[in-house]
């Protein structure tokens, strides 16, 4: 029997991993899944003096990890009540564990770290990889956008694995969907005065993409929009503002380390909320740690 899929979310204490953790638990809530919290910590690495300090209650950097790990719960819990939580804690860093832990599961949730200003807009670096390597979708959750907007999925082709995990995420929401599609034209085309003819090509994309996601999911409202522009990631941003989810395909492959395609790439660090960016690459890894309960 197949164990249930699980949403991992990785949390290291701070407050974007702590807003990646209530979206994880409440996506967690909405799928009937349960929700694996990660905490990584490098301090075995680095000495053996994890005990506790003589004569100092609750000290040591071993306790010190099973806090955070213990607040990580805690924002779960806030956040979905009800959901099955299972924790691991793990030494070392978060980019060799979180891909064998998340290998084929439902989900992978990871908070953005910003540095204020124009960096802030910048996805941390872990985000990034497990993005451009993981084997299951992953989540880049930054605060912002609608919570009560639609699901927003970016498509080339109506096979799209990205339209199937914008289906379900608007179908287990109850939210709408709007499939969009970008139509490329030279930089410098005078589009006002020269309007682009959007194509049978295009207008047949998007066709077989909603007849398809009716088809995932029935029960939910599907819009289209064909948008030209001279940048993809652009058109996209623009569009899914007020949207409570973009989803996205990748066309890298993880050949490269840390490598993703240019539109993901480019979404990902100036999107003002969520992104899931769809991964369908198959788990090779096995003989991962095994989940506490």
């Amino acid at each position: 029997m197949q164990e249930t899929r699980s949403i991992v979310v990785g949390y290291d204490g701070s407050e974007p991993a702590a807003t990646a953790v209530r979206w994880a638990a409440a996506q967690a809530s909405l799928r009937k899944v349960p929700l694996h919290v990660v905490h990584c910590t490098l301090w075995p690495l680095l000495t053996k003096n994890l005990g506790p300090v003589p004569g100092v209650a609750d000290s040591g950097l071993q306790h010190a990890a099973e806090l955070t790990l213990q607040q990580g719960v805690e924002h779960a819990q806030q956040a979905a009540p009800g959901v099955e939580i299972l924790t691991s804690l793990l030494s070392g860093s978060p980019a060799a564990h979180l891909p064998r832990i998340s290998a084929g599961q439902e989900m992978l949730v990871l908070g953005s770290r910003g540095l204020g200003g124009f960096m802030g807009l910048l996805v941390g670096s872990v985000s990034l990889e497990m993005a451009a390597t993981a084997a299951c979708p992953v989540a880049v959750v930054k605060q912002g956008e609608d919570p009560d907007g639609p699901v927003m999925v970016a498509v080339d082709d109506p096979a799209s694995p990205a339209l199937e995990d914008a289906c379900r995420a608007a179908a287990v929401a109850g939210a709408g969907l709007v499939i969009i599609h970008v139509r490329t034209v030279p930089a410098g085309y005078r589009l006002v005065r020269d309007p682009v003819d959007p194509g049978a090509a295009a207008e047949e994309l998007l066709e077989a993409a909603v007849a398809k996601a009716r088809e995932l999911a029935p029960g939910i409202t599907v819009d289209r929009q064909l948008l030209t522009d001279t940048s993809v990631p652009r058109a996209l941003l623009q569009a899914a503002r007020g949207s409570r989810l973009l989803v996205v395909g990748t066309k890298g492959h993880g050949v490269i380390r840390g490598s993703i395609g240019s539109t993901a790439h480019a979404v990902l660090h100036h999107a003002k909320g969520p992104v899931l960016v769809s991964r369908r690459q198959p788990a090779s890894v096995h003989g991962d740690p095994q989940p506490d309960r």
